[in-house]
């Protein structure tokens, strides 16, 4: 019986890395049906993601990959096809994101196991009713305790062994540790307007400014907040004629799609790290 597999890795270039790795997998029995590859010539990288399918033992196949791993200095992944990723689901009371994601699970656009939905505002305050039988987590953050929220967030990451947080148009501010520590599996939605229309009705500020584009952007969470290695985005032109209520309903539209390629793009391993910019395969 075979299995299908995706490797994404990068390491830095040098010849023969397509040859090295596609021998092994080879040897392994193993028959490649997708491969991407670039190589950046300002940081000297070579990122390549394959899919393959073969019937050798897992044990065999990773004993061959870590084989290669030292010599090359890779930094690798390799995950079955029907290995699901564990994640968690942050929200406040904007709850287009979060209703888009439990769609796109439940119809199996997105493969994918949502294990938790956190929001610091009650389930009540969501008009999304159809979170079935997913635990919803009610965690307020009370003035003085946003540390103790956190950290009972944390907690659950780690007690529900999650392996993607995503920042569903969760509105708070997160601290610098807990940024750290969810570094390279937390995903964020924001419009596109940062840093120029910060803080409350940012779509009524664009709109007293006349602005022609709206968009969104998605991307992994940093200490540096809104600013960190941007996986997905997207724009729409608008006019005059548009409101601020027309600014706010397409963007609404913006951040549910943009985020949800970006989930995408996670949960296939098309999404490498290139220092603090990001490969998209």
């Amino acid at each position: 019986m075979t299995t299908s597999y995706t490797l994404s890795f990068s390491c830095p270039d040098r010849p023969g890395i397509i040859a090295q790795v596609s021998g092994a997998i080879f040897a392994q029995g193993g028959n490649i049906r997708v491969l991407n590859q670039f190589n950046d010539p300002d940081t000297g990288l070579f990122f390549m993601r394959m899919e393959f399918v073969t019937a050798s033992p897992r044990p065999a196949l990773e004993a061959a990959l870590a084989g290669l791993a030292a010599p090359l200095a890779m930094s690798w992944q390799l995950r079955a096809r029907e290995e699901r990723l564990r994640v968690m689901l942050l929200v406040s009371k904007f709850d287009h994101c979060l209703a888009d994601l439990l769609y796109r699970t439940r119809v199996g656009e997105l493969e994918m196991e949502i294990c938790a939905i956190i929001s610091n505002h009650p389930q009540t305050a969501l008009r999304v009713t159809d979170i079935g039988a997913i635990p919803f987590y009610h965690l307020p953050v009370a003035q003085g305790a946003k540390a103790a929220q956190e950290a009972e967030i944390l907690r659950l990451v780690a007690e529900l062994t999650i392996d993607l947080v995503i920042l569903a148009r969760y509105m708070q501010i997160l601290s610098d540790g807990f940024a750290a520590a969810l570094s390279g599996r937390c995903i964020n939605i924001h419009h596109s307007f940062l840093p120029s229309f910060k803080g409350a009705k940012p779509y009524h500020q664009a709109h007293a400014r006349g602005v022609k584009m709206i968009g969104a952007t998605a991307h992994y969470v940093t200490t540096d907040l809104d600013e960190g290695p941007i996986i997905c985005q997207d724009v729409e032109a608008v006019s005059h004629a548009d409101t601020p209520d027309d600014l706010v309903r397409k963007g609404r539209d913006i951040e549910r799609r943009v985020l949800a390629r970006a989930v995408l793009s996670h949960l296939d391993q098309r999404v490498l790290m290139n220092g603090d910019k990001t490969v998209l395969f």
